[in-house]
Parts: C-alpha cells; sequence; structure tokens
C-alpha cells in the first residue's frame, strides 16, 4: 500500500533506531520461545510523530511482532503491542493438542481418510485464528472502536494482523488523542528476497492494507504536497451534504487526517453508493489546475460495474444488436425535478452524455435471499461528466434499459446490497510536475 502519511520526519528517528541496533546500544529482547518459523528473520522497526493537544512533539517508536521488546535506551515511547504473546498463547491452547494429533495423524492414514482429517484440522485451525482474532481491536480516528473481526467481515485475516508496526502506533496515538504527523517503517535484520536492511517500506499488503484504511477513514492510493487519491467505499458521500448527518464524506474524513488542506478541495464526485478513485487537492493552485481538466475533458475515467441480467437480453434502444460487444451511448438526459435526485431522458432539453462500453463477460451474481442470477460485468468509458450518467445509460429505455445491480434509484436494491459500479480507472496531467499520471483500483465484486 502508499505511505498513509508523510514519512520523512519520521524516517530520521527511524535511522536512528537503526544505528543504535547495529553498533549495540540498543538491543531487543525475545520475551517468548523464538518460533522456527521466525527464527533468523528481520524485523520492522516503525516510528510515529505527533502532536498532542498543545501541539507538543510525541515521538512514538515499535518494533514488529509481539514478542519483542527495547532493551536500552532511545527517545520516545515505545508502544506495546496490541495484543501479548501470553494472550495468543492462551486463545490457541485449547485446540493446540487436538490439532497436533489431527497432523500426525493425517501423515499415517491412506488416501480415501485423509480428506476427512484435513477437514476437521482446518475446522480447529480456523476457530484458533477466530479466537486470536477476536482479541484484537482498534482505536480510530473517528474515536472509534473496531474489532479485527468487524474490520475484516469478508474475510479471516492472516495470522499476525495487527502486530505491524503502522497499526499498533496509530491505535496508540489514536487512544491517547495523539495526532499523527509523520509515519516511517524500516527493516532491521537479514536481507530477503523483497527487504534490504537499513530501507524504509511502505505498510504491507498482506496485513496493514486490511486495517489502516479503516483506522484512518482514507485508503490513500497516492499522495504527495499537491493531490491525494482514494479509493472511496461505498455509501459514504464524496462532499459534504446538508444537516449534520451528511457531514461524514471523503472530503471531511481528508481535512481531519489532514488539516492544513484546503477549504474547497475536490474537484469532481462520485455518487455516495458509487465506489472508487477519487482525486482531490491539497492546495488551490492544484484545485483549479485539476477541475479545469475535468471540465475540459482531458481527464480519463473508466468504471466496471454489473448489469442487472444478460446484456443480448436488453430490451433498450441502445441494447447491442448482432452481437456487437462494444459501442456507444449518445443521449440527452436532465434533473427529473418531480424526483429529485433522478435524471431523465430529454432529448430537447436534456445535456448530452457520451458512454463508451464494452462487455467483458458475465458473473453470477448471489442475491438476498441466496439464489444465482446471470449478470453482465461492463466497462464504462464515459467521455462526459453528467450525473449519473452510466446509471441512466443502463437502466433508461433509451439505453440499455438493463439497471446496474443495486441501483437504488433507478433499479432495485435488496437489504444489504450496494449499487455494483466502481470507478477502477483515472488518468490525468499532474497539476505540479505536468507529468501525465494514471491510476488502476479493482472492484471487489
Amino acid at each position: 500500500m502508499f505511505p498513509p502519511l508523510p514519512t520523512k520526519r519520521a524516517h530520521l528517528y527511524c535511522k536512528k533506531i537503526f544505528e543504535k541496533l547495529k553498533s549495540g546500544a540498543l538491543r531487543l529482547k525475545q520475551m517468548s520461545a523464538p518460533s522456527e518459523e521466525r527464527d533468523g528473520h528481520g524485523v520492522m522497526l516503525g516510528v510515529l510523530i505527533c502532536a498532542d493537544k498543545d501541539s507538543n512533539k510525541i515521538i512514538l517508536n515499535a518494533v514488529s511482532g509481539n514478542s519483542l521488546v527495547p532493551d536500552g535506551e532511545c527517545e520516545g515511547i515505545w508502544v506495546p503491542p496490541i495484543v501479548t504473546s501470553e494472550q495468543i498463547a492462551a486463545a490457541l491452547a485449547p485446540n493446540d493438542a487436538p490439532i497436533h494429533e489431527l497432523t500426525d495423524k493425517l501423515k499415517a492414514a491412506p488416501e480415501s481418510e485423509k480428506r476427512a482429517i484435513s477437514e476437521a484440522r482446518e475446522k480447529l485451525t480456523t476457530q484458533s485464528l477466530q479466537k486470536v482474532h477476536a482479541l484484537y481491536a482498534f482505536h480510530c480516528i473517528d474515536g472509534t472502536v473496531r474489532t479485527l473481526s468487524d474490520i475484516c467481515k469478508k474475510k479471516l485475516p492472516p495470522t499476525g494482523t495487527g502486530d505491524c508496526c503502522a497499526p499498533r502506533l496509530l491505535n496508540y496515538a489514536f487512544s491517547h488523542n495523539l495526532f499523527p504527523v509523520s509515519m516511517d517503517e524500516m527493516y532491521y535484520g537479514k536481507p530477503t528476497q523483497h527487504k534490504k536492511s537499513g530501507v524504509s517500506y511502505a505498510p504491507c499488503d498482506e496485513r496493514c492494507a486490511l486495517i489502516l484504511p479503516a483506522m484512518l477513514g482514507l485508503e490513500i492510493r497516492y499522495r504527495d504536497n499537491d493531490i491525494l487519491v482514494v479509493n472511496k467505499p461505498s455509501g459514504v458521500l464524496s462532499v459534504p451534504g446538508r444537516g449534520i448527518e451528511k457531514q461524514d464524506c471523503i472530503v471531511n474524513r481528508m481535512k481531519r487526517l489532514f488539516p492544513r488542506t484546503i477549504m474547497y478541495p475536490s474537484v469532481h464526485r462520485l455518487d455516495m453508493e458509487t465506489s472508487g478513485l477519487m482525486v482531490l487537492a491539497f492546495t488551490k493552485n492544484a484545485q483549479r489546475n485539476l477541475s479545469m481538466q475535468f471540465e475540459s475533458g482531458t481527464v480519463r475515467k473508466q468504471y466496471v460495474a454489473l448489469l442487472d441480467g444478460v446484456l443480448e437480453k436488453a430490451s433498450g434502444l441502445s441494447a447491442p444488436k448482432h452481437g456487437e460487444s462494444s459501442g456507444r451511448m449518445e443521449l440527452a438526459f436532465s434533473l427529473d425535478w418531480e424526483r429529485r435526485p433522478k435524471r431523465m431522458y430529454d432529448e430537447e432539453h436534456g445535456k448530452l452524455g457520451i458512454t463508451d462500453w464494452k462487455k467483458l463477460g458475465y458473473n453470477w451474481y448471489c442475491g438476498a435471499d441466496g439464489t444465482n442470477r446471470k449478470v453482465t460485468r461492463i466497462l464504462f468509458t464515459p467521455l462526459t461528466g453528467r450525473t449519473h450518467q452510466l446509471r441512466v445509460a443502463s437502466a433508461d429505455m433509451h439505453g440499455f434499459g438493463m439497471p446496474i445491480v443495486g441501483d437504488s434509484l433507478y433499479g432495485k436494491c435488496e437489504q444489504g446490497g450496494r449499487l455494483m459500479l466502481h470507478a477502477q480507472y483515472l488518468s490525468f496531467t499532474h497539476p505540479a510536475t505536468g507529468e501525465r499520471i494514471e491510476f488502476a483500483c479493482n472492484a471487489d465484486f
């Protein structure tokens, strides 16, 4: 993942810790029996520079894992693990012996019995992992405390999730009302295929990327002094609306994490129900430049969507004919004043929306009732930026006549469902460097 916070200031303190370890002025003591799997492996050293409510600088230090503690003097506070090795051992103990027995039994069992034994062992292993995960809870920037199970609802996270430096440092900061300013992580130990001792690395994709977006309120795909690119989740507003209940949005989350952000950093919007890539500006010059790029149509965008049915059976006037798998739709539509915020086809007074499309194939979609139905995966490339452009092009009878799955305005959204529309690609000219840059972010459906 991309480093969520500036790294420069924290890097200097990481380097100091690294040099003290090399010289022997600082040691890392093993507080539990070392595992064979981790024996001889290196560790990550983490530093988070924070500010307290009086703007005093607070330095937080951490080492990855949950069984190493520093022995020696070092500037700042050493942050303890969120869950200790003793707590983990206690959670694993009830199933430990049965798992080992099944492992031995599996080695000696005939082929006809291996599957049943393997499934029984996997069931116990999963139970043990779930007990360990239940021990982890993370303080977030918005003041909430979220469990690992709540954050990782869709799949069981890997072992060690929550033991890395970044979530540990941020958890301590948020639980002590400290504001994060700069964070860096440096590898210390035997070189590996992917890491060299003394080199800084971003938080890991395997574990940290599962937790940090929830803790920070943003999934950051890129950040520099001028722009911020995030992956907006479905169900979150792009900009604040009217009323207290509509203040939680990407813009306000950005301002909360980066207080020096300008008043109006947005340059474009995604519908609340749409997920995917958004770019925002830290400076007025960047905001002005990016806004002009969107207005002039030089920004390239691509969306992936699931249409609710088989495209060849669509009844709309723009539905594909004679086996077409790609095409272009040009539809004029305007605000439906009586059913706001819906848009409607309006050839006389509407604004033209131009969309290129390409059929990518078919998927099986499981509905709220547990039944599967066939849906069409499609790639949209909008050449204009009209409100609800892709949703209208899909659902309206002048378009495909087939709504996007989960569209609460133009189709049907089942309980617990979401709009299956994701902004997966974004390309524009960097407002400061003039370089053409691009970002891609796959949908989770």
